[in-house]
């Protein structure tokens, strides 16, 4: 009995000490740090089957941490008015303050005094010069060439944060390779395409049929939102004593997000929601990224067709140098391109990875049909834009040769999403997929239509996303503080 006693106690101690507490910091849709994304893990890759080799590596990564844009600074410039006056109201009508939190009076925002906003912050600078540092170590062979513009093509759009972010990683992936300073770095080129021309990373910006779809759905976007930050409004008013309303909670939910993911504050803003209402707000994040980036729309992703051409091209390319036994170092064996949560949302979607439904999911994508929203919190979901695209979360294709093994084809493709490997739906679930099956499966489908085509402003629309069944009224949420 003591010994079965024994056995039961180190296990319950094993299973509690692998559960890892709540942390705010991994729960903030797009605006979630790449290391808190990643939650701690060490890349779980998954080296490929014996006799293949890595002969190409396409990156599509976000830029790193960034600071607030303009826009978003003139918010919280505004919240700090807003909370100032919901103090002096409770004041004047006799209400005591003892609920509302410390922090609360008197808060300035740390961002009043800048005056131009969205830049890369060091930490992003970090995050992209550690992800270089990791490719390499990835791909040590494949990488192993000195630099030539031809050889490892960089690109970046003409925003700064993405463009400095190319860099970023630059310096780590040819970190010791060159002459300058003490880590020996070297200067490399990064090329950008005009925004207005930049069909490439800025498809979103190029597409006017997009361009009106946004616009048109943004208003439909909110109020989706509205009765959940209504709702939180009400306890938020209950719990503090200040008449919150739900624009307050909007502004104070981004703040929490800014102060987590940039400040390491958790324990302001943040801490004023439980973690229920934490999980709504990121669902209500989660959501408008889906309808306005994600698979709420076809259009969203398939406007994204000529980076995903490019890529396949830049893969044949590869198989050419290879059959053609090209000397090394006449041609290219990384492209590597650096832009925003717009670009690497839709090319996701064209990957077909985080589908709720697996390939019942893909399948739908592949008719143009939208899908379901992402189902409402207590119920789990795959879509999460912090595990879809987090700062600097990125794709790895990367294409092997397989000459002397007993596979059925010669060339495959890996996909690596935030440096792991994913399965493939349109693969059949495989996250080693044969070329020609990628090609045939995931790219054609894709390519009924050109992107003038597609983005031309009298095409009809598809059907707009259908909402989740609403959760069992039965489902209750755990309430805690943070």
């Amino acid at each position: 009995m003591a010994i079965f006693l024994l056995i039961f106690l180190f296990l319950f101690t094993n299973l509690r000490a692998e559960e890892r507490p709540f942390d705010v910091k991994q729960h903030l849709s797009t605006v979630t740090r790449y290391g808190a994304a990643k939650g701690g893990r060490h890349s779980n890759y998954v080296p490929a089957p014996d006799g293949c080799i890595p002969i190409h590596l396409n990156l599509v990564a976000r830029h790193g941490t960034r600071a607030p844009t303009k826009k978003r600074i003139k918010e919280l410039n505004n919240l700090e008015k807003q909370l100032e006056m919901l103090l002096s109201a409770a004041a004047r009508n006799g209400l005591s303050l003892h609920k509302v939190p410390s922090w609360l009076k008197g808060w300035k925002s740390p961002w009043r005094e800048k005056v131009n906003g969205g830049e890369l912050i060091p930490e992003g600078e970090q995050e992209l010069y550690d992800l270089g540092i990791r490719t390499r170590k990835l791909f040590p062979d494949l990488l192993s060439d000195d630099y030539h513009p031809d050889i490892y093509t960089i690109k970046a759009t003409q925003i700064p944060r993405a463009s400095a972010s190319a860099v970023a990683f630059g310096m780590g992936l040819f970190r010791g390779r060159g002459s300058l300073g003490l880590d020996r770095h070297r200067a490399f080129s990064v090329v950008s395409e005009s925004r207005a021309s930049d069909t490439m990373l800025r498809f979103f910006d190029c597409c006017q049929r997009y361009e009106d779809y946004r616009k048109n759905q943004e208003p439909e976007v909110e109020k989706r939102r509205e009765p959940v930050l209504d709702d939180i409004s009400k306890s938020l008013t209950e719990r503090y004593g200040l008449n919150f309303t739900w624009q307050h909670i909007s502004s104070l939910w981004f703040l929490c997000k800014q102060e987590a993911s940039l400040l390491d504050i958790t324990d302001q803003a943040c801490g004023m929601f439980s973690l229920s209402e934490v999980a709504l707000l990121e669902w209500t994040d989660d959501m408008e990224v889906f309808i306005l980036k994600g698979y709420g729309n076809s259009l969203n992703y398939r406007m994204g067709v000529p980076l995903l051409q490019d890529i396949v091209q830049s893969m044949e390319k590869a198989i050419t140098a290879k059959e053609e036994k090209q000397v090394p170092g006449s041609y290219e064996k990384a492209r590597l391109r650096f832009a925003h949560a717009e670009t690497v949302l839709p090319f996701t979607c064209l990957l077909g990875l985080f589908l709720e439904e697996g390939h019942h999911g893909f399948k739908q994508i592949q008719r143009e049909q939208s899908l379901q929203l992402p189902p409402r919190p207590p119920a789990t979901r795959i879509w999460k834009g912090s595990d879809v695209a987090p700062f600097a979360g990125n794709n790895m294709l990367v294409l092997y040769s397989c000459p002397a093994t007993n596979l059925s084809d010669e060339y495959f493709v890996q996909v690596l999403h935030n440096e792991e490997p994913i399965a493939m739906p349109g693969c059949d679930g495989l996250n080693f997929c044969p070329f020609q099956m990628f090609k045939d499966k995931i790219v054609a489908p894709h390519l009924e239509h050109d992107f003038d085509t597609l983005c031309t402003v009298n095409v009809e629309e598809p059907t707009p996303p259908t909402p989740p069944p609403e959760p069992s009224t039965d489902a209750e949420f755990t309430f805690y503080y943070m």
